[in-house]
Formats: C-alpha cells, structure tokens, sequence
C-alpha cells in the first residue's frame, strides 16, 4: 500500500495565494501537488508563494513540478516564490541551479 504522504493548503495573504505544504514531495505526491498549484500559476498576474518549511523531502519529480509552475506563471505575467526551503531541500536546487532562475529564500521565515 502507497501512503500518500503529503497535505497541501492554500490561503490568501495580502496579495499573495499561499501554498503550505507538509510532508513529502516524491513520484507519488506530485502529480497531486501539480493539480493543486498549476491552476494557481494559470491565472493572469497571480502572485504565489509556496512554502516549503515542512517539506522534509523532495526528488527529481518535485522540482519538476516546480519548473513546471514556474514556466507557467512566466508566462502568465505572475510570480512565483518558494519560501521557508529547508537545507535538505535547498540543496537540490542549488545542485540543479534553479536556485538562479527560481526565486528561493530560505531566509523569509514571516518574521
């Protein structure tokens, strides 16, 4: 049996749609996680963050999705940003280099 170890929540903050994510980002979460967020980065001028701080695992097809919804937000005129990416987690985009394309900050912690 296949746990599907991952719980996604979205609210609005300010100009924001937020997306909180727990658990596990793998080949099995993500095509869930893609449903939730692609029609988030679909909308014109949509400003989205999605928040990483209790993400305790994420692989090739995770980032996937999140090339994925960056591409879409380019080209939907919106913005996309990842907060609270842990180190384990920060580490795979600064192998990768999206760290340099993908606006990641490991720092903004809402304090």
């Amino acid at each position: 049996m296949i746990i599907l170890n991952l719980t996604i929540d979205v609210v609005e903050e300010k100009d924001y749609c937020v997306v909180k994510l727990h658990g596990e980002i793998d080949v099995y979460t993500a095509p869930k996680l893609k449903k939730e967020i692609l029609p988030l980065t679909e909308q014109k001028g949509n400003k989205v963050k999605i928040d990483l701080e209790h993400i305790n695992y994420l692989d090739s097809t995770g980032l996937g999705v999140f090339i994925s919804a960056y591409k879409s937000t380019k080209e939907n005129d919106g913005e996309l940003k990842l907060i609270h990416v842990r180190d384990r987690v920060l580490r795979l985009f600064k192998v990768t280099g999206l760290h340099e394309i993908m606006a990641v900050d490991e720092k903004d912690r809402g304090e």
